[in-house]
């Protein structure tokens, strides 16, 4: 594979009525838009005429915030991508799930079967999962070490990759006149047997589409780029400047390089909140009323659990305390933790200041310009190698979708950069990735 140096990759990724945790306070917000089905196949389709590679689903086995603050229920995301697979016919559809609250088998099922029922647009996001608050809905009193859930991740990937090579590609016959339907020898027991689990097999799926579902992946700890360097195909990340989008990329793809294989083979995108208006003021004008929306009491509270602090430490029009844990006392979201302190040191701000930055992306680049603007400066990243796409977040759901296709994407296909139609059928052609071969014969019989 060779990297196209004129083709980004675009991925939405939705949540609820727009990533800004005030938008859901807009006059055109619906507040229950969250847990509508309808809502999502709208934002489907018009994520689809933009010819976007593929939408995003996140997803956490446990109330996550605080729900007087904004919307906060989520729909289980495989189910939903179900409904959004019958609305749309090109668009990849990726969902996240934990490799710490499931089973091999289940989620290889699972994936195995959204690829099926998509023609092949499955992709997996793969998180592990930080939080006692997650443990304690599963039986757990406090989460996994972090280095321990990445083992656990790497031996899930292992058992789930293999299921889904149980069946070779040619094992259903359909043999009506000889009333044979798979070749039974081609469908095979993997016998499984690790530090976390035993798995017998074989999947009770067909080979799918793809093969495999996309992977995905968004941890940028040490551990978690050693997991992405493995297994992932495409990574979701978070930098606030050029330099450290960079770095990260070099970085990674390096370790991809030193894991033996292509680093054309696993594609990074950031993400970035574009806030866009017909004039620069009109972008800014709507970005600040957002942030004048935001609860700063409620985002406090937020802050202070990320830090393990107690919120009356975080004094609003003070700069963060000099008292804040180090990233090696911190068990979850390591990076970025470390991208907030950085943040919030490098540009001296108040923990208010700080709170309305957070407000759109939870650490992801937020931008507000117009159409140009934010097509130039995808492009200037794109071009000096920091990425190759981008995690669109729309700050608001829909307008910002809508906003950002009919007048972003334009541009971006007018300048070469981004296709036009759809060439390939699947999530993998979409991103330039091959089907992966079926490993049957290397299982141990």
């Amino acid at each position: 594979m060779t990297r196209n140096p004129n083709r980004l990759h675009l991925n939405a990724f939705l949540m609820g009525v727009g990533h800004h945790e005030a938008s859901w306070r807009l006059p055109e917000s619906d507040p229950y838009a969250a847990w509508s089905v309808k809502h999502y196949q709208e934002l489907a389709r018009i994520a689809e005429r933009g010819r976007l590679d593929s939408l995003f689903l996140a997803d956490s086995p446990v109330q996550q915030g605080d729900p007087g603050r904004r919307p906060t229920g989520k729909l289980e995301p495989t189910v939903l991508l179900t409904a959004l697979a019958c609305v749309t016919e090109h668009i990849g559809l990726v969902a996240t799930a934990s490799t710490s609250y499931n089973d091999p088998y289940n989620l290889a099922r699972r994936f195995s079967s959204l690829d099926h029922i998509s023609d092949g647009r499955a992709g997996w996001n793969i998180v592990t999962t930080a939080g006692a608050d997650a443990a304690r809905n599963f039986g757990l009193e406090d989460v996994p070490p972090h280095r321990e859930r990445y083992e656990r991740a790497d031996e899930f990937l292992e058992v789930a990759t293999r299921l889904w090579d149980s069946w070779a590609d040619d094992a259903v016959i359909a043999d009506k006149e000889g009333g044979v339907h798979s070749d039974a020898a081609k469908v095979r027991a993997i016998n499984y047997r690790g530090r976390f689990f035993r798995v017998d097999g074989p999947l009770n799926v067909p080979r799918s589409p793809q093969g495999w579902p996309l992977l995905v992946q968004a941890g940028s700890s040490e551990d978690g780029k050693d997991f992405a360097a493995k297994w992932a195909e495409a990574v979701f990340t978070a930098q606030q400047t050029l330099g450290e989008a960079q770095a990260f990329y070099r970085d990674l793809k390096q370790r991809t390089a030193a894991a033996g294989r292509d680093p054309d083979g696993i594609k990074i995108l950031p993400g970035i909140v574009p806030v866009i208006g017909d004039t620069e003021a009109q972008a800014r004008e709507l970005d600040a009323e957002l942030e004048r929306l935001i609860s700063p009491e409620y985002a406090r509270r937020q802050l202070a659990e990320r830090f393990n602090l107690d919120p009356a430490d975080l004094a609003l029009d003070e700069p963060l305390p000099d008292n804040l844990p180090t990233e090696d006392e911190i068990e979850g979201a390591k990076s970025r933790f470390t991208l907030i302190v950085d943040l919030a040191r490098r540009e001296n701000l108040t923990v208010r200041q700080l709170i309305g930055r957070l407000g759109g992306g939870r650490g992801h680049r937020t931008f507000a310009g117009t159409p140009v603007q934010v097509a130039d400066t995808i492009e200037e990243w794109f071009d000096s190698g920091a990425a190759d796409g981008f995690n669109i977040m729309p700050a608001v759901l829909p307008s910002g979708l809508v906003a950002f296709v009919d007048h972003v994407v334009p541009i971006l296909q007018e300048r070469g950069r981004f296709r036009t139609e759809y060439e390939g059928v699947t999530l993998r052609d979409h991103y330039g990735l091959p089907r992966p071969a079926n490993r049957l014969e290397l299982i141990p019989r």
